[in-house]
């Protein structure tokens, strides 16, 4: 049975705690989170022990799962790392590029299982596609969330971007080439909303849009490549693809055009997208890499590339601010 701790219960803490509790092989043996009136709320909810020391709690476990703010991810998951604790923790990786790369280092040398919490990963929608050739050539994505004081201790960049970010760098995988970003602060210290164009060795292109003080919620990506576009919904859990049509293509809606070469034949396919929840399939594949000595889906290189692309963002936004 896998020896389980959380470190951070609060809002997105309780999902990971309330998944948990359905996930089969993991026994949960405590919590740490110094807010008391939250943890004496946890603890009587869940019948779960508190512990206020970290080493206490971190000496009879096998493995972590950190949802505290960004700025306590390093310090928590160095302690865990250097005891020889398999690592679960949320996006982003760390507060700083300097501790971010000291995670990878740690990891490496620590020979522990490391997953960064990307959860859009998992989303029913992106798995959906998971048999469909995904070689994009230009990359549209909106994010966009009403605002809420819960997680403004980071930029939107850092905030929601880095979903789209991760599964962009996932899609393309080739080196940048170059970034050019705008953002504003409205409503905190740091960019609520920002516009983002990253362009790829390869040639593809990204052109990314996340703001947090929209009137209205939207989580799509659209995909476009070679003989096809692809549409994803984070949010409504919807996928569709528009193509070339082929002898090879079941259960799609065809439609003829007509062109300067002459007629073609379009295919409309809505792949089934499955029910499913995605905090819990990020943690059983955690789970899974642990007792199966497997890679996890989403590591800490991957968390760390995430991060190294958002503060070249910000970065980049920073100068422009400046001038």
């Amino acid at each position: 049975m896998l020896k389980i701790a959380v470190f951070g219960a609060g809002h997105l803490g309780k999902f990971h705690l309330n998944n948990w509790k359905e996930i089969g092989g993991v026994e949960l043996v405590g919590f740490y989170d110094p807010d008391d009136k939250n943890a004496n709320e946890v603890s009587e909810k869940y019948s779960l022990k508190r512990y206020t020391d970290v080493d206490s709690l971190l000496r009879i476990c096998d493995a972590v799962d950190i949802i505290a703010p960004t700025i306590h991810h390093f310090e928590l998951c160095e302690s865990a790392l250097r005891m020889g604790k398999h690592v679960f923790v949320e996006k982003p990786l760390a507060n700083t590029m300097d501790e971010a790369r000291n995670l990878v280092k740690l990891a490496k040398e620590s020979n522990v299982k490391f997953q960064v919490g990307h959860v859009e990963r998992f989303n029913p929608a992106f798995l959906a596609l998971k048999n469909t050739s995904l070689q994009p050539v230009f990359i549209e994505v909106h994010r966009l969330a009403q605002f809420n004081p819960r997680g403004t201790d980071v930029s939107v960049i850092l905030d929601l971007m880095i979903h789209d970010i991760d599964i962009v760098l996932h899609l393309v995988k080739s080196n940048v080439n170059y970034i050019s970003a705008n953002g504003v602060a409205v409503m905190s210290d740091t960019p609520d909303i920002a516009n983002v164009r990253i362009e790829f060795d390869n040639g593809c292109v990204a052109n990314l849009t996340s703001s947090r003080i929209s009137m209205k919620k939207m989580r799509k990506m659209r995909l476009f490549q070679k003989d096809a576009y692809i549409g994803i919904d984070f949010l409504d859990k919807k996928a569709e693809i528009i193509k070339l049509h082929s002898p090879e293509d079941k259960d799609v809606f065809v439609f003829d055009i007509a062109t300067n070469s002459g007629n073609k034949s379009i295919a409309i396919a809505s792949p089934i997208v499955k029910d499913s929840n995605a905090i819990k399939m990020e943690l059983e594949a955690f789970r899974d890499a642990i007792i199966n000595n497997t890679n996890p889906p989403v590591s800490v290189q991957d968390g760390f590339a995430a991060m190294e692309v958002a503060h070249q963002i910000l970065e980049k936004i920073g100068q422009k601010q400046i001038q």
